[in-house]
């Protein structure tokens, strides 16, 4: 007993026709009726009286008829049902960030995030750059979030954002009371940095190689949040990201001054396997990602 079979004699006893219902299921006049034969040999009763025009329903037919349509309907009621629960996104999709893609911007993607996607789940680890990029070769993580990313023949580099990178120093510091920051107001100053294997101190250092600014390099770390902690503690000026002193500004615990002459920006991308196949929830957050209020730097 098919769906099929079951469509076609609820489609008979409505129509009291076999050739309309035959047309109705894409079927021959005959092969309906050897069907509803066939049909009544195996229940032991006639569902249909043939000796009158139109068809008469027997009451056997009446009570089949019934059970077609609850079987046709609740199948209709499971389609809709599951079609729903195959457009809801659920799952969870890992994420590997460096330290500097704040906690607090991360809170801000996890509201959200939930709020559109309720059923799914982000679970973020925070590493060191080269973590990241292990972490989404190895498939332990679907998205990597780092600065200045790059490419290779397994990576596939999404460009997110551009970070203006600013003067960072404590209130009191004598370079605080400058509004815009000539690189050469520099030269000699304590400098907080980062650890030369990291791109931006790469990037920092070439930054005032070609202003022709010495510094005095005093200590340096690993991830930003620590270079933002030391210049809060007055061990000296450094460069960051004016984004990542968002709260400690506004809070007046910290000043940011842009350069002028020549800006520096760090680069923020998303990367993934280029053989990488995303799931819903991996998408709906890659689409988050790159909505105006959290691509604009």
């Amino acid at each position: 007993m098919s769906y099929e079979s079951l469509k076609l004699f609820r489609d008979i006893a409505q129509s009291r026709s076999f050739s309309r219902a035959a047309a109705m299921n894409g079927v021959s006049q005959s092969a309906a009726s050897q069907q509803v034969q066939e049909l009544e040999k195996d229940l032991g009763t006639i569902l249909l009286d043939r000796s009158t025009r139109p068809l008469a329903v027997t009451q056997a037919g009446h009570l089949y008829n019934d059970f077609c349509r609850d079987v046709l309907r609740r199948k209709e009621e499971f389609e809709v049902t599951l079609d729903r629960l195959k457009q809801e996104v659920e799952g969870t999709v890992r994420v590997a960030a460096i330290y500097s893609v704040g906690l607090s911007e991360m809170a801000q993607l996890e509201e959200e995030f939930s709020r559109r996607v309720p059923k799914a789940q982000l679970v973020v680890e925070y590493l060191r750059p080269e973590k990241v990029y292990s972490a989404v070769l190895a498939d332990q993580a679907d998205i990597g979030l780092v600065s200045y990313p790059e490419a290779s023949r397994q990576i596939t580099v999404i460009p997110w954002r551009m970070e203006e990178m600013m003067l960072a120093a404590a209130p009191d510091h004598p370079l605080a009371r400058l509004k815009r920051v000539v690189p050469q107001s520099l030269n000699g100053a304590d400098f907080i940095d980062f650890d030369e294997d990291l791109p931006i101190r790469r990037d920092i250092d070439r930054f005032l190689r070609e202003q022709n600014v010495q510094v005095n390099h005093t200590v340096h770390f690993d991830n930003l949040e620590m270079v933002k902690e030391a210049v809060l503690h007055r061990k000296g000026v450094s460069i960051l990201p004016a984004r990542v002193m968002r709260d400690e500004v506004a809070q007046g615990r910290l000043v940011a001054a842009p350069l002028v002459a020549s800006p520096l920006f760090r680069p923020l991308g998303i990367i993934h396997l280029k053989k990488k196949h995303f799931h819903p929830v991996a998408l709906a957050f890659l689409d988050l990602l790159r909505e105006p209020e959290f691509k604009a730097a």
